[in-house]
C-alpha cells in the first residue's frame, strides 16, 4: 500500500475539485486531486451546449470549454491528479484511503475538500408505477449517451420534470431529430433556468405542462407510451384527468442528490434539507479540517457559483492545514425561516472581522419581496430592492461583519414580502 502526504487532498475533479485545488495551490500549499472517473471535468465534459462562464469569465463557454480553463491551470501549477482512483473512505483525522489500478492507496491531509458533486434522482427514487421495459433514462444519462458516446435513445420522448438538465436535453433530443412531446412538471411552477425555458423550450415549441405528472410508464420490452394526469395541491392525480400518451422514451429530471456517503463516513453532519454537510462561513464541516463545496454542498443552479464557494473552499483549506486559519469560539448558528428552505452557511463568526456570504433558496415563487436577516428582534440586514424570488435561482447576499458584531443570538433570514 502507497502512503502519500499532502497539505490538502480534494476528492472529486469536477468544476468544484479543480477550482478548489488551483485556489490552494495559490496559498503554497501541496495539492492533490482525487478523481474516480479517466478525465477530470466531471459532468462538465458531457455538457457541449453554451452558457457557462459569464460570471468567471465573463464570456459565455460550452461546459468543455470551461472545464478546460481550469485543466489547464491545474497542468501549470503542477498539481497532483490522481485518475481513475476511487475513494473508499475518509476518517476524522483526514486520512483519505483509495483503490485503482496499482492497489490500494492511503493519503495523509493536513485538510481534505469534499467536492463529489452529487446524481440523479432515478425512477426508483419517485416510484413511477408500471412496467419495466427499456427506454426510461435520467436526462443526464440521455446526455452523455448523444453527447458523448453518439448514441440516440429512441424516436419519440416524453421528459417528466423541469429541471435545467431536463429543459436543455428537451433542446438537445429536437436538434438530434427526436420529437418531445412535451415537458412535464409536478409542481405547479418551473424547477429550471428561466432562461433554459425561454431558449430550450420556447423557441423550439415543445410544451410545459405544469400540475401533471406521469402516473404509470406501459410497455413490457420497450416502453410504448405513458399515462399522465393532472395532480391537486397535494400532488395527487386527479381522477378523470389521466390520458395515454405514445412515446418510446423517457427522461427523468426530477432532482440531484449530493453525494455524501463519504461525508458520512468522516463523521460529517448533514443538513437535513439540502443533503449536504452543515458548514460554518469557511466551508468548514462540524469535523475539523475537513471542508465541501459544490453540489455535494447543496445543489447550484450555475456552475460558476461552483467556482467562486470552491475557490473560497481551497483557499480556506490550505490555511488550515498551514495552521494559519483564523477562528474563533464566538460561532452563532444561521436559521431559514418562513419561505426559506435552507441557508449556507448554517453558522457564522460575528468575531473574525469578515463579511459573510449567505446563500438560500425559497420553497416556493415569490412575486415580489426583500430578503431579510435578523439576529432575535435586531435586523441585522434589509434588502433594498424588491425582487422576484424562484426556487430555481438560489440567492447570494453580503452580510457585513459590522452588522452583527458582538451577536451572541442566532440569525434567522427570511424574506418579507
Amino acid at each position: 500500500m502507497k502512503t502519500y502526504k499532502y497539505d490538502v487532498v480534494i476528492v472529486g475533479g469536477g468544476p468544484a475539485g479543480l477550482a478548489a485545488a488551483v485556489s490552494a495551490k495559490k496559498q503554497q500549499a501541496k495539492v492533490a486531486i482525487l478523481e474516480r472517473n479517466g478525465e477530470l471535468g466531471g459532468i462538465l465534459e458531457q455538457c457541449i451546449h453554451a452558457g457557462f462562464g459569464l460570471h468567471v469569465f465573463k464570456e459565455e463557454l460550452t461546459g468543455p470549454e470551461y472545464a478546460e480553463r481550469f485543466i489547464d491551470q491545474v497542468e501549470d501549477l503542477d498539481i497532483d491528479v490522481f485518475l481513475n482512483t476511487m475513494v473508499l473512505d475518509i476518517t476524522k483525522d483526514r486520512h483519505v484511503s483509495a483503490i485503482c489500478g496499482e492497489g490500494v492507496l492511503h493519503f495523509e491531509a493536513g485538510a481534505v475538500v469534499l467536492a463529489m458533486g452529487c446524481r440523479e434522482r432515478t425512477r426508483g427514487a419517485i416510484r413511477i408505477p408500471g412496467d419495466r421495459g427499456a427506454g426510461v433514462f435520467t436526462a443526464g444519462i440521455a446526455q452523455r449517451y448523444i453527447n458523448l458516446e453518439n448514441m440516440k435513445p429512441g424516436t419519440k420522448a416524453v421528459i417528466l420534470g423541469s429541471g435545467d438538465i431536463g429543459l436543455i436535453m428537451a433542446r438537445r433530443l429536437t436538434l438530434e431529430g427526436i420529437e418531445v412531446e412535451g415537458v412535464y412538471e409536478i409542481m405547479p411552477y418551473p424547477n429550471g433556468l428561466y432562461r433554459n425555458i425561454i431558449n430550450c423550450l420556447d423557441d423550439f415549441g415543445i410544451p410545459l405542462h405544469l400540475s401533471t405528472t406521469i402516473t404509470r410508464i406501459n410497455g413490457k420490452d420497450r416502453v410504448h407510451s405513458v399515462e399522465v394526469a393532472k395532480v391537486d395541491e397535494h400532488r395527487q392525480p386527479i381522477p378523470g384527468t389521466e390520458r395515454e400518451i405514445a412515446c418510446d422514451t423517457v427522461l427523468l429530471s426530477v432532482g440531484l442528490i449530493p453525494e455524501n456517503e463519504l461525508s458520512r463516513k468522516a463523521g460529517v453532519a448533514l443538513d437535513p434539507v439540502t443533503k449536504g454537510p452543515v458548514v460554518d462561513e469557511n466551508l468548514e464541516t462540524e469535523v475539523p479540517g475537513i471542508f465541501a463545496c459544490g453540489n455535494v454542498l447543496h445543489v447550484h443552479d450555475v456552475v460558476d457559483y461552483v467556482t467562486t464557494e470552491a475557490e473560497e473552499a481551497g483557499e480556506k483549506a490550505a490555511l488550515y492545514a498551514k495552521n494559519a486559519l483564523k477562528k474563533s469560539d464566538a460561532s452563532v448558528a444561521v436559521h431559514a425561516e418562513g419561505p426559506v428552505r435552507y441557508t449556507v452557511p448554517e453558522f457564522v463568526d460575528p468575531e473574525d472581522g469578515a463579511d459573510k456570504k449567505i446563500k438560500f433558496r425559497v420553497g416556493a415563487p415569490i412575486e415580489k419581496g426583500v430578503t431579510v436577516i435578523k439576529a432575535g428582534e435586531k435586523e441585522v440586514y434589509r434588502e433594498k430592492k424588491a425582487h422576484r424570488f424562484l426556487p430555481s435561482n438560489m440567492e447570494i447576499h453580503t452580510l457585513k461583519c459590522s452588522a452583527i458584531a458582538g451577536v451572541r443570538g442566532d440569525l434567522t433570514v427570511s424574506v418579507e414580502e
